[in-house]
């Protein structure tokens, strides 16, 4: 994380108690889930994506395309919804993607996504919470 504030703070206590360990090791370690381990991977029906930390709506389905890669995909997020940092973890230069609202880890940004942005959102599908829209329900 870093020293910015944001619109929701919460203790690393409280943290841990809202989120499973999972949830939490992505959200606040930056870690990642296992290729092709979250549901949500292939959900298709109209909803919107949201951070499990915070519930700031992230995503839209009609934004999510099959990547290949076994995490969600999205050419782009609600505006306003993520920020972006430069991650140097592991030897590499990637875009970090995060909540705008709690600051939580989500995933990273490439250049190689659809158009009509060129980008893949690469998102961990264990922080994201998934609504259907009144239609699908």
């Amino acid at each position: 994380m870093t020293d910015k504030t944001y619109p929701v703070e919460k203790t690393e206590a409280e943290w841990r108690a809202q989120l499973t360990a999972e949830q939490y090791g992505v959200l606040r370690g930056h870690a990642t889930e296992r290729p092709g381990s979250c549901a949500l991977l292939n959900e298709k029906r109209v909803g919107t994506f949201a951070c499990a930390g915070c519930e700031q709506p992230l995503f839209m389905t009609g934004r999510k395309f099959e990547s290949g890669t076994g995490w969600p995909s999205f050419f782009e997020p609600l505006e306003g919804s993520t920020e972006t940092t430069v991650d140097r973890a592991y030897g590499m230069v990637r875009t970090e993607v995060h909540c705008s609202r709690c600051g939580g880890h989500l995933g990273h940004v490439f250049p190689d996504g659809p158009p009509p942005t060129g980008l893949r959102y690469c998102i961990n599908g264990v922080v994201l919470n998934f609504t259907p829209s009144e239609a699908q329900r």
